[in-house]
């Protein structure tokens, strides 16, 4: 067992003992079991998962972030996350349809518009396309 900790700008989302960690990092999937080698990475947006020490899964979308591991605890500081049971599917979609229309519209204007943030637009697109990935992973 580890001690893992899941922290929002809002609030601490998770604070307990877990046998396993897997989060999308910068190069892929990764797992985080006890005694895990030191290790700082970047995450994406995608599928959280834990077993906690009542062997129970809990399933989350996770934003972007960063995991810290060092001597048996894994830290997440995240912008936000979403159990998979919460998750409105209905919303999320139509966050992912305005996301990728915005895209959409901003490549089809001249990129001398100082209005346009496409670097904030693609993060949107990938929050949403998170969301929607995990809750039909898990219904």
């Amino acid at each position: 067992m580890f001690r893992l900790s899941i922290v929002t700008p809002e609030k601490v989302f998770y604070d307990g003992e877990v046998a396993s960690l897997v989060v999308h990092g910068s190069e892929g999937y990764l797992g985080v079991l006890s005694n895990h080698a030191p290790l700082i990475t970047a995450l994406q947006p995608g599928r959280l998962e834990f077993r906690d020490k009542d062997e129970r899964v809990e399933i989350m979308a996770a934003t972007n972030g960063f995991l810290e591991v060092s001597n048996n605890v894994a830290t997440i500081l995240c912008d936000a996350v979403e159990r998979a049971n919460d998750i409105d599917i209905e919303r999320a979609q139509e966050a992912y349809e305005r996301a990728k229309n915005r895209l959409v519209n901003l490549s089809s204007k001249s990129h001398e518009d100082s209005s346009i943030d496409l670097p904030r637009a693609r993060a949107a697109l990938e929050r949403a396309q998170a969301r929607v990935k995990v809750y039909k992973e898990t219904h």
